[in-house]
């Protein structure tokens, strides 16, 4: 779905830093790398559209995703209507359109203004408006009490996929989405024995560390994970202490 405005060319910076970041890191089997495109689901497109001129390409996954901007939500003149995923837009149920993340992406939405949070499944492409960085349905701003304003400046944070198609071709209720557990993935080699090690190092400290392996064409990459924690704020407390202590490149994750 295609809403007008003015494209915020923030989004494709974002874009053409992560793939750089994938191309130059994601070998790496010394020291922790950027993780392999992880595949959320078939139904996920990362194929380049153009609006308004302008040609966006989203990104190949939301694997440790942050951004901040202006929310906006959209309504009545769009219920009912395709969004751009094929689904029928309701503007009660919990999604929300972005520039680049895939399809099927659950984002935490955060008002910076009241502390206020909701989770949402990106279904839909947009906004094209001026700097706005997501465009919530009527329901996820209700949620952060963003009716009335319009707009909110807000934190994105990427959560992870889950399976977003239920028997039926039911689309899930807000409370199916992903609220843990959480984990804080720190690296990704190419070589087992890396893994382990860096894990082993960790579990003094940290407790639970797992390596949980992932194919990615015919390389398998042993991706070492930290904690599982129910609570997010606690996740998120996890993954700030990672960062200090030098794994800059530690991302929250779904279990």
């Amino acid at each position: 779905m295609h809403r007008n405005g003015i494209v915020w060319p923030k989004a494709i910076i974002v874009a053409c830093l992560v793939g750089m970041a994938l191309l130059t890191l994601v070998g790496c089997a010394k020291t922790p790398s950027v993780p392999p495109p992880t595949k959320p689901s078939d139904r996920v497109t990362t194929k380049p559209y153009t609006v308004f001129g302008k040609t966006y390409y989203p990104l190949p996954n939301a694997d440790g995703f942050k951004e901040t901007g202006v929310a906006s939500w959209y309504g009545g003149q769009f219920h009912g209507k395709r969004t751009s995923n094929g689904e029928i837009y309701d503007m009660e149920s919990m999604t929300a359109a972005h520039k680049l993340l895939p399809f099927g992406t659950y984002v935490q939405v955060t008002n910076t203004s009241n502390g206020k949070s909701t989770v949402v499944r990106i279904n839909d492409r947009g906004p094209f408006v001026s700097d706005r960085v997501i465009d919530l349905s009527k329901a996820a701003a209700r949620e952060i009490d963003m009716i009335g304003p319009g707009t909110a400046s807000v934190e994105v944070l990427a959560l992870g996929y889950r399976e977003d198609q239920l028997p039926g071709g039911q689309i899930p209720s807000p409370s199916s989405a992903p609220w843990g557990p959480f984990t804080v993935q720190v690296g990704a080699f190419t070589q087992e024995s890396n893994a382990w090690r860096l894990a082993a190092s960790l579990r003094a400290k940290y407790g639970e560390v797992n390596v949980v392996n992932y194919d990615h064409g015919d390389k398998r990459f042993y991706r070492v994970r930290v904690g599982k924690e129910q609570d997010l704020n606690k996740a998120q407390s996890l993954e700030a202490s990672l960062r200090s202590s030098g794994f800059e490149q530690a991302f929250l994750v779904v279990w």
